[in-house]
C-alpha cells in the first residue's frame, strides 16, 4: 500500500445523521494504525474555508461511537459553491499540509468534493452519510437504519393511542425526494398505507383503501406519509380531505421531524460507519480519488463520486408489492 499522503482531513457537511462520529472515529483511528496525520476539518465546507482545523488522533475520538450528530459540527456552505470560495479553502489546505479528503454527507458534499477535485486534482474520496439513503451506489447509507428504528419505535407508541381511542393517524416521516424510510418503516410498524414520493396513490384510491380497512374490521389505522409524497400539498390536506370524505374517521396527524436525525446511531450504523472509514483511508492511500464507498451486497465498494451525484437511487418494487400484500 502506498503511503505517500501524510495528511489527510475529515470533514462532516450537509444535514447530521447517526453513524457520521462512528465514522469519524474510523477515519481518525485507521490514519494512525498507518501513520498518517488526520485533521478534523470543523463546520464543513465553511470551516474549511476559515481554516478550522483540528489535529486528532487515536484518543482524541474516544466514547464517539456511540454518539448521533456530529463532533466536527456541519454547516452548509454558499461561498465554497463559488470559485473564488474553493480558491480560498484550497490555499487554507496548502497551508495545513493536508494532501487528502475524506468527506461525509450527502449529494450536496459529494458536488463539492467532485468540483473541488476537477479544479485542484485533490484526491477526495466519500462517505455517504445521509438518513434518506438517497444515494446511488448504495444500499444504505449511515443514519438510515437508526432512523428506521427510530420512525418505527414512534409508531409503535402512536399505534396504543389509536387503538384506544379508534383513530387514523397519518405520520409524517422524512424523505422530500425519496420514500425509502416511508416504505421501510411502513412495512416495519405494519401500517395500513404508506404513501411515497415513487408512486402517486391517488386521493380516491387512499379513499378507498381506508373504508376496506374500516370494512374488514379495523378500527384504528396508521398511513405513513413521506413529506415528499404527491398526493396532496401537505399531510395536513390529506386529514383535511379524510374527514371531509369519511365521517366515521377521527383523523391526527403527527409530523415525526428531525427527532429521526437525532439518538444514538444502531449497531448496523456503528459497524458500517467502521467499515467505510477503513475503506476510505485505505483508498486514499492506494491512491484512488473521486470515489464514494457504499455497502453493495454486504461488500464494501467504491463507486465514481460523478455516477454517485447523477445516480438515482430505486425503490425496492419487491416491498412495495410485500407492503400492498401486508396491507390487506
Amino acid at each position: 500500500m502506498s503511503k505517500s499522503i501524510k495528511k489527510i482531513g475529515v470533514m462532516t457537511s450537509g444535514g447530521d445523521s447517526p453513524g457520521m462520529n462512528a465514522a469519524i472515529r474510523s477515519v481518525v483511528r485507521t490514519c494512525a494504525y498507518h501513520n498518517v496525520e488526520c485533521v478534523g476539518i470543523y463546520r464543513g465546507y465553511e470551516g474549511m474555508m476559515e481554516g478550522d482545523f483540528k489535529s486528532m488522533d487515536a484518543r482524541s475520538v474516544k466514547d464517539i461511537i456511540n454518539k448521533g450528530g456530529t463532533v466536527l459540527k456541519s454547516a452548509r456552505s454558499k461561498e465554497f459553491r463559488t470559485s473564488e470560495g474553493r480558491a480560498i479553502a484550497h490555499q487554507k489546505l496548502k497551508e495545513a499540509n493536508i494532501e487528502a479528503l475524506v468527506v461525509i454527507g450527502g449529494d450536496g458534499t459529494f458536488n463539492g468534493g467532485l468540483v473541488f477535485n476537477q479544479e485542484y486534482n485533490f484526491p477526495v474520496i466519500g462517505i455517504p452519510g445521509t438518513i434518506d439513503n438517497d444515494i446511488f451506489g448504495t444500499t444504505h447509507t449511515l443514519g438510515f437504519d437508526t432512523a428506521l428504528n427510530t420512525v418505527v419505535g414512534c409508531i409503535d407508541k402512536i399505534r396504543d393511542t389509536a387503538s384506544s381511542h379508534n383513530r387514523l393517524f397519518f405520520v409524517e416521516v422524512m424523505g422530500r425526494d425519496v420514500g425509502h424510510i416511508a416504505l421501510n418503516a411502513g412495512v416495519g410498524a405494519g401500517a395500513e398505507e404508506i404513501l411515497i414520493p415513487e408512486e402517486n396513490m391517488g386521493l380516491e384510491r387512499l379513499l378507498e383503501s381506508l373504508q376496506r380497512s374500516k370494512r374488514s374490521g379495523k378500527s384504528s389505522s396508521i398511513v405513513v406519509v413521506a413529506e415528499g409524497d404527491k398526493i396532496g400539498k401537505n399531510v395536513f390536506e390529506l386529514k383535511d380531505y379524510v374527514e371531509a370524505n369519511l365521517d366515521e374517521y377521527d383523523v391526527r396527524v403527527s409530523v415525526l421531524g428531525h427527532m429521526q436525525r437525532g439518538g444514538s446511531p444502531s449497531c448496523f450504523d456503528r459497524v458500517l460507519a467502521s467499515r467505510m472509514g477503513v475503506k476510505a483511508v485505505e483508498s486514499l492511500l492506494e491512491g484512488k480519488t473521486n470515489y464514494m464507498v457504499g455497502l453493495i451486497n454486504d461488500k464494501v465498494t467504491l463507486t465514481p463520486l460523478e455516477q454517485a451525484v447523477k445516480g438515482k437511487s430505486q425503490i425496492d418494487r419487491e416491498l412495495l408489492r410485500v407492503s400492498e400484500i401486508m396491507s390487506t
